[in-house]
């Protein structure tokens, strides 16, 4: 049980409605005072004895202080110890169990070898659509009260990391691949047989144990493929592999080194791809092979590496007929949301406005405001080594654009999938229908699974009359999946002879969502409730919410809650519980029986795990979770009947905001599938759906008053009144501050 007391309350309040650690509507402030005068010596001292020593002070984000912090440099070829400004590392929790945001450590990075400063925040930017990536943004690090200059702020791949994004353990096998030894293969995936030993030199192990995890990977890489997907999620791959090629990528596994990415074991069991370090991306790193340039970047071949095994992993993807053509589906649909309508030079443009003022007040720049603007259009040569350009963006992704729409690849004739049809919300245990219209395809595949972290089931759709297909030949294709009591995520791929085709484009990363609906519902819960909302003893417990979707009152007394299941009856209501039409129920979940009200006799762990709510033989309704950000919650969206999700929690109340027409809006906590920007506004907006065109937007006021309904991707907020707003697309919305 957990008390708090009033100045313990009072700064949590202040953080949770202060700047977001990697909000991007601003430039941030991190102030870091140590009592060493010298400090910048003692940290180039650490940097060189390489023991990972730290050095104490006390920091400042955004605003908010914390004691006992520790602090180092970081960085390879981005560390000079002649240099003021150079690259942190900062551990909010060494000594002291404390966060900002939820996360306790930061990195920060000067911009080295990007004279335009927008690679690294945009790159990130750009990969999250696609992939589980870093956040990033922007931050002005101030040391001893003296401003050292303006920062990348990169989120941390940490066991933290892996908890919120891969359902992974926090001691589950982490590996960076970011080789000491580049010049002998890298982290090429190569095997190099059974001894562990023989690996040490190209990766680095960032967690207790995992060395087996490489070696028996690397060994299915090289001499058994077709057992790839047991050993490693190769969506996550294909969509890595394609970023790094049309975005030209190559200080990464793509590149001459084979680097810059980590690989962490999932909770299948799999081993998941992260890409990493992108302040080189979109052509800053020129080389295309060790040495100097072959070709021009802007035309760096679509299939880079291809029969060459000594990049193992794009050998196994180029010679799997399938992997081939999803890769190329990747290519296109990164290209067409980002290059083709020019939207990654809106995106930097933006970003050069957001952080104009502080660069131009960084005394420390290693590039000037001016050489920023200059590298979005033109190349910008190294002042230290005369003769070594960064590349402008346009310059690189204008006759990228025309080199890759003259490849076979891009100009094959994919699939179409079309009339996608199926029931948003289907009763537990029953079974779901998905049909499509797919048109030139030899083969359609659904993939699915039951909860965010597992693997998808793949199986084939059929257009044969059976399998609920209803007229053979007709290319409406159909597969049935059994439905449990927990949600389920699907996607489709179609394929021919020479393309292949996704809906969702951005699948596996994005895909359909079907709820299960019962009549009683387990609506939210909250594992880590710090200062959400106390029981009626003051203790601040987790819970466990119920909702009736039904008209009727419904008596509870045969129910049952359990975290096990194994044993689904557990806790059981006491008699005469009962729960009113259209109402909510709490449950406390602090295995504390003996105090008023209903309380079971379990905990929920922060960790994850699953919550069941049950008659005592069926399972009617239930929740699997992994990680919570202390004081969020993991709800239905919308309420009642909606998917689950991760969100501001409502306690004992709906999950969303009702206008008096009965307009829902999302109070998601995580990101819905759209970008508004910039945020906050001061006279425009601009919205960008999953990179297409057609969709309905509907603004609203903090009174639920539509103010905005409309098609336009750029919206004008200039006669708006200061103040809250939310934007609203198929039903998720993001919200926007109006200055």
């Amino acid at each position: 049980m957990k008390k708090i007391i009033l100045a313990s309350l009072m700064l949590v309040v202040c953080r949770i409605q202060g700047q977001g650690l990697y909000d991007l509507a601003s430039v941030g402030t991190i102030e870091i005072t140590f009592t060493q005068s010298n400090w910048d010596q003692i940290l180039d001292t650490y940097y060189a004895n390489g023991l990972d020593e730290r050095l104490m002070g006390v920091v400042e984000i955004n605003g908010q202080s914390f004691d006992s912090v520790v602090v180092k440099y970081k960085g390879n070829s981005t560390f000079n110890p002649n240099n003021t400004k150079n690259p942190f590392n900062i551990k909010l929790d060494q000594f002291i169990n404390q966060d900002y945001d939820g996360y306790q450590v930061l990195k920060l990075s000067t911009g080295d070898k990007d004279p335009s400063f927008v690679r690294q925040v945009l790159g990130y930017e750009i990969a999250r659509k696609y992939m589980d990536a870093p956040q990033c943004n922007y931050m002005n690090v101030y040391v001893n009260g003296t401003l050292i200059g303006l920062y990348d702020n990169v989120e941390s791949v940490n066991s933290d990391f892996q908890e919120r994004y891969l359902y992974a353990n926090r001691d589950a096998t982490r590996i960076k691949c970011s080789p000491s030894q580049i010049q002998n293969g890298g982290s090429s995936l190569e095997y190099l047989g059974p001894n562990q030993a023989s690996y040490y030199d190209f990766y680095e192990l960032d967690s207790d144990t995992g060395w087996a995890d490489i070696v028996s990977l690397t060994n299915i890489v090289d001499n058994a493929p077709v057992l790839i997907e047991d050993y490693m999620d190769i969506d996550r791959a294909i969509w890595m592999l394609a970023y790094n090629n049309v975005l030209v990528n190559l200080d990464s596994y793509t590149g001459p080194f084979k680097q810059n990415y980590y690989l962490i074991n999932s909770k299948n069991d799999n081993m998941s791809p992260i890409i990493w370090d992108l302040n080189q991306s979109m052509g800053s790193f020129s080389m295309i092979n060790q040495g100097p340039s072959v070709g021009t970047l802007a035309e760096m071949d679509i299939l880079l590496r291809e029969n060459d095994a000594t990049w193992p992993l794009l050998k196994l993807i180029f010679d799997n007929p399938t992997y081939r053509r999803m890769y190329i589906a990747h290519c296109k649909t990164i290209y067409e949301e980002n290059i083709e309508n020019d939207l990654y030079f809106e995106r930097a443009i933006n970003l050069q406005s957001i952080f104009e003022a502080s660069l131009q007040a960084d005394a420390n720049a290693i590039y000037s405001f001016t050489q920023a603007q200059s590298n979005l259009t033109a190349t910008v040569n190294e002042a230290v080594s005369p003769g070594i350009g960064f590349i402008g963006l346009t310059e690189l992704f204008d006759e990228r654009k025309t080199y890759l729409e003259s490849t076979t690849e891009f100009s094959s004739l994919a699939p179409t999938i079309n009339n996608i049809s199926y029931d948003e919300s289907v009763p537990a245990n029953t079974q779901l229908i998905v049909s499509a219209e797919v048109v030139n395809s030899t083969d359609v595949i659904l993939g699915y699974r039951l909860f965010a972290g597992d693997r998808f089931v793949k199986v084939e759709m059929y257009d044969d009359g059976t399998n609920a297909d209803a007229t053979a030949g007709d290319n409406i294709f159909t597969s049935i999946v059994s439905v449990e009591a927990t949600d389920i995520q699907f996607y489709i791929y179609a394929e021919n002879n020479d393309a292949g085709i996704f809906s969702p484009a951005r699948a596996e990363h994005e895909f359909y969502t079907v709820s299960t609906s019962t009549d009683i519902v387990l609506n939210e819960i909250q594992a880590r409730n710090d200062f959400t909302q106390p029981d009626q003893d003051g203790e601040f417990d987790d819970w466990i919410e119920l909702y009736n979707n039904s008209n009727l009152s419904i008596d509870l007394s045969a129910y049952y809650l359990s975290d096990k299941g194994s044993n689904l009856t557990r806790w059981k209501f006491p008699a005469g519980t009962t729960l009113a039409a259209d109402d909510y129920l709490i449950v406390w979940a602090d295995a504390d029986t003996l105090q008023g009200g209903l309380h079971a006799n379990f905990k929920l762990s922060g960790g994850g795990e699953s919550v069941y709510l049950t008659d005592g033989a069926n399972i009617l309704d239930k929740i699997k979770y992994v990680y919570f950000w202390a004081d969020t919650s993991y709800g239905r969206f919308p309420n009642g009947t909606g998917p689950l999700q991760l969100m501001t929690a409502t306690f004992k109340a709906y999950n969303g905001v009702e206008d008096t027409t009965g307009v829902s809006i999302s109070n998601r906590y995580g990101q819905a599938p759209f970008q508004v920007y910039p945020n906050p506004s001061v006279g425009l907006i601009y919205i960008e759906w999953q990179g297409h065109d057609d969709f309905d937007i509907t603004i609203y006021d903090v009174l639920g008053q539509v103010i905005y309904l409309g098609k336009d991707k750029q919206v004008s907020t200039a006669e708006w009144s200061s103040g809250i707003y939310f934007v609203n697309i198929n039903g998720m919305s993001k919200k926007i501050v109006v200055k």
